[in-house]
């Protein structure tokens, strides 16, 4: 693959879609390149407000692409070009606000790197050049980030594998219509069904609310203050989540109130990119072994902990009885001994339970779904569906 070719492609692709720019710098953080007309001042102030220095720590330990946002609102996005597992170059889009800013706004953004030796000339020029920055809704700042990671490396992530906070997300407009509200609702459920269940599997849910919305539309002009308060409540309502999943409210609001503490001593946006995902992921994980089943033997336990992560595809129990080293007569017995249903009913229980996720939190058709879960065909879905659940999938959804 000719990277660079693919990415001198990129940078006109996105050219089409407005003023964001592309940049290219070295594993040291040498700028190499860049289609930006202001760069030197721009990279300056990438370098000041300390987006660089992160970048580079980030690239050298991780491989996913990162957002890299200020308490102004402005934000850039990384993606990693590596050579024998070391960084070798970094490629940035940006900056855009991810919401519209005002003069205040960016005022008092500025007060908190107070710290800095920031002259007024430099200031002054820091306004003329921000009055250039375009706005771009977060979510497709972010599928530019995934396209800029599929031209290095050719490996396609989803939404919720950019490393960036639901609190960073667009704001829902006033003018939002009712649908569109309650699409995010149904989205937002699913997401805290995955807590209750302590779904392991959760990144599908958790790309569809980000597709659509994850911010509390909170009108203030201090954007890091926004994204505390977007950060702040979908803790709360995560630590509710796995109360009623089974973790105990000792555990679940101390765990809450950790995390926004953390949220609350942030001092930029780049500190709260990594929170949000950090959190959900953590009461997912207290839940799921709190579900567990402590009476299970480590092999039926491998063998329930492959299905729910595996109800995409066709799980029979010779595949199991591979997987654990056991014949599958005995797999059979053992795993009925210890669960008390066959491993047939126990995945198709297991996947209606995560269709029922996917037509509470997401618009995906019948048949959609039916494929999604490896059944053969929608009808048979639909049978299933109906012999556990006693609804058809359109009367569980409409419900």
């Amino acid at each position: 693959m000719d990277v660079l070719q693919n990415m001198m492609l990129f940078s006109e692709l996105v050219q089409c879609g407005g003023n964001v720019y592309t940049w290219c710098y070295d594993a040291k953080g040498k700028l190499l390149r860049s289609n930006c007309p202001d760069e030197a001042f721009l990279a300056s102030a990438f370098e000041l407000f300390g987006c660089k220095q992160r970048m580079l720590e980030h690239g050298n330990r991780d491989d996913v692409p990162v957002t890299l946002g200020t308490a102004l609102g402005l934000l850039w996005g990384a993606a990693f070009e590596k050579e024998e597992g070391k960084l070798k170059r970094v490629w940035v889009i940006g900056p855009v606000f991810y919401q519209d800013v005002t003069l205040r706004g960016i005022e008092d953004g500025l007060k908190y790197y107070s710290k800095l030796e920031i002259s007024v000339a430099w200031t002054i020029q820091l306004y003329k050049a921000l009055e250039k920055v375009p706005t771009l809704q977060n979510t497709i700042m972010n599928r530019y980030l995934l396209m800029m990671h599929y031209c290095l490396t050719g490996q396609r992530l989803e939404l919720s594998s950019v490393n960036s906070s639901a609190a960073q997300e667009e704001r829902l407009k006033s003018s939002a219509i009712p649908h569109d509200r309650h699409k995010i609702w149904m989205a937002e459920q699913g997401m805290l069904q995955m807590v209750r269940t302590g779904d392991m599997n959760y990144k599908q849910a958790l790309s569809n609310s980000m597709s659509m919305s994850a911010g509390v539309p909170v009108q203030s002009s201090d954007v890091l203050r926004q994204s505390k308060t977007s950060i702040i409540v979908f803790t709360s309502l995560v630590c509710r989540a796995a109360i009623e999943g089974g973790l105990s409210p000792e555990e679940a609001y101390s765990l809450g109130d950790s995390y926004i503490q953390a949220a609350e001593s942030a001092k930029s946006l780049d500190e709260l990119n990594p929170l949000a995902m950090m959190m959900y992921d953590d009461f997912i994980r207290r839940v799921h072994k709190h579900r567990t089943n402590p009476n299970l033997s480590r092999q039926i336990q491998k063998c329930v902990d492959y299905i729910e992560m595996n109800l995409d595809k066709k799980i029979v129990a010779e595949d199991l009885a591979a997987m654990v080293g056991y014949t599958e007569y005995y797999l059979t017995h053992k795993f009925k001994e210890e669960t008390g249903l066959s491993v047939t009913n126990y995945v198709k229980f297991a996947k209606v339970e995560r269709a029922k996720v996917l037509l509470k939190s997401t618009p995906l058709s019948v048949r959609e779904i039916s494929e999604q879960l490896g059944f053969a065909t929608r009808n048979y879905f639909s049978a299933v569906f109906q012999q556990v659940t006693g609804k058809t999938p359109m009367e569980f959804r409409e419900t």
